[in-house]
């Protein structure tokens, strides 16, 4: 009867010890999320509460009065932000602000006579760095490519239309 008695305590003891410990899970975990709340909060606001950049396409073709330069864009964030024929020297442009979840991507297809490219003109993981202190991702498109500059006077090519 001793050894019966020894099985129900373990028993009592098991049932007391179980929900104490998922009580304590949860209370560390909830937390940890607050620290990495905090931490967020105090050292990264932005990516709490979204950065805004300035996005800028611009044709930047020298001699193609005739033929405008066509863009269509689309957001993850917004859908079809539809088309515009850009004739030389006109750009398109739009502020955006990133999403908590860092999922900013704006795809644009450029068309120019026979010529076609796709490219990103915004995607948070190349650009959130590169676009600089202004945050201004800018692009202008001529005849040899495509140029990117975070300032508008100083551009870097970085692909051509083939």
């Amino acid at each position: 009867m001793g050894h019966q008695v020894v099985v129900v305590e373990e028993e009592a003891a098991e049932s007391y010890y179980l929900p104490n410990m998922k009580i304590s899970t949860r209370v560390l975990l909830m937390f940890c999320v607050a620290l990495v709340i905090i931490f967020i909060c105090v050292y990264q606001p932005q990516h709490l509460m979204g950065v805004e950049y300035e996005v800028r396409v611009i044709n930047g073709f020298t001699n193609n009065s005739s033929l405008a330069l066509v863009i269509w864009c689309i957001s993850d964030q917004y859908g079809d932000m539809g088309g515009r024929a850009l004739q030389e020297g006109d750009d398109f442009g739009w502020r955006l602000k990133t999403s908590i979840w860092g999922n900013s991507h704006y795809y644009c297809t450029m068309k120019w006579d026979a010529l076609r490219r796709s490219f990103y003109a915004f995607k948070i993981s190349r650009d959130s760095q590169r676009c600089g202190p202004l945050k201004k991702c800018s692009w202008l498109v001529k005849e040899d490519g495509f140029y990117f500059s975070n300032d508008e006077i100083n551009w870097k090519k970085e692909f051509s239309w083939y």
